[in-house]
């Protein structure tokens, strides 16, 4: 069998558990805990669901027009915005320091499983979590708001991949800095208030001022909800897109390096 199988046969007739087969257990392993973990799982499962709603409420339809946007084309990316930094990168900073702290990053480590083989596969209930509740997003806007089909669905898809793989390794860098889990909920807040306020989940930065949005535009997870209208609505040119591509691109790798460098395996003293 291919080495993407769970597992595969040796020579000698043992059973070989693959990279893929180690990831997929703990990704199961790590349901369970999540499932048990009501508060987490309420937080990552509903509250981006009911966000969008009432941000939506504080938009003036003829203001949105005013910048060529419709409330869809404000509504789902800011819905996808609220999934990536609840469902994946909160969810997430609290998982890491959860299990720091009660050693199973540890021993984890003493076995066959790789350091990013840890990481990838605790991180694949919130990423799939993530993904479902976009693509249900997608089919509510599509049918309440009236959205359509996106013009160009690649930009939406890169958008959106990699969303998920800077907020699943924003929250492992965060969790790095995170004593207990009590203290992972304060230090996400930064990421948090950044992204919602300045990345146009909250407010589009067709609706700042120039300079602000010039600013904002900088941001890590600006890029990605760019992408994502820019998807919907068809209106980024081929040029914009390249360089919204490459700033998402060089976010992205700065915070995978940045997992590299500074998660820590063990408790903070």
């Amino acid at each position: 069998m291919s080495t993407g199988t769970v597992a595969e046969t040796s020579a000698a007739g043992r059973t070989t558990v693959t990279r893929a087969g180690r990831m997929v257990s703990l990704a199961r392993a790590e349901m369970t805990l999540l499932g048990r973990s009501k508060g987490t799982l309420f937080t990552a499962a509903f509250i981006p669901l009911v966000l969008p709603i009432s941000v939506s409420s504080a938009f003036d339809e003829s203001e949105l027009k005013e910048v060529g946007l419709t409330a869809g084309e404000v509504m789902l990316p800011a819905a996808f915005g609220f999934s990536l930094l609840f469902a994946v990168y909160t969810a997430l900073t609290a998982t890491y320091v959860a299990r720091r702290e009660e050693l199973v990053l540890k021993r984890l480590r003493t076995g066959e499983l790789r350091d990013e083989e840890i990481l990838v596969g605790a991180a694949l209930p919130a990423v799939f979590l993530g993904l479902a509740q976009c693509v249900l997003l997608a089919i509510g806007c599509t049918v309440l708001l009236d959205v359509g089909m996106p013009e160009a669905p690649h930009l939406a898809v890169v958008g959106l991949l990699l969303g998920i793989v800077l907020c699943a390794a924003a929250g492992a860098v965060t969790a790095s800095f995170s004593k207990t889990s009590e203290s992972a909920q304060v230090t996400s807040l930064p990421f948090m208030f950044v992204s919602l306020l300045g990345s146009g989940v909250s407010v589009p930065l067709e609706l700042m001022p120039d300079r602000l949005a010039s600013i904002c535009e900088l941001l890590p997870l600006s890029p990605m909800i760019t992408l994502l209208r820019g998807g919907w609505s068809g209106s980024l040119s081929a040029y914009d897109a390249l360089g919204t591509v490459a700033l998402a691109v060089a976010w992205t790798a700065l915070a995978v390096f940045a997992v590299r460098r500074w998660f820590r395996w063990e408790p903070r003293r």
